[in-house]
């Protein structure tokens, strides 16, 4: 089991690599079809994505749970 301090991390890793593999592979798909080389083409966009991904998650997932906190009322 990982410890509660690392849940931030460990939730910006894996929504960061759902989302961006997810999402790379539908905008991939839409741009050029399957072709011969789709994966290796979409695994190079799914890493790429996922430098981006993470670090924003890490940095916006906080101040996104304040917004909605402060929008949903108890």
């Amino acid at each position: 089991m990982i410890a509660k301090k690392y849940e931030t991390i460990l939730f910006a890793l894996v929504n960061g690599a759902f989302m961006s593999g997810f999402m790379s592979f539908v905008i991939t798909f839409l741009n050029i079809g399957f072709v011969d080389n789709f994966i290796f083409l979409w695994l190079g966009a799914y890493w790429k994505a996922f430098l981006v991904a993470f670090p924003i998650i890490l940095l916006v997932t906080p101040r996104i749970r304040k917004a909605v906190s402060n929008l949903v009322s108890e």
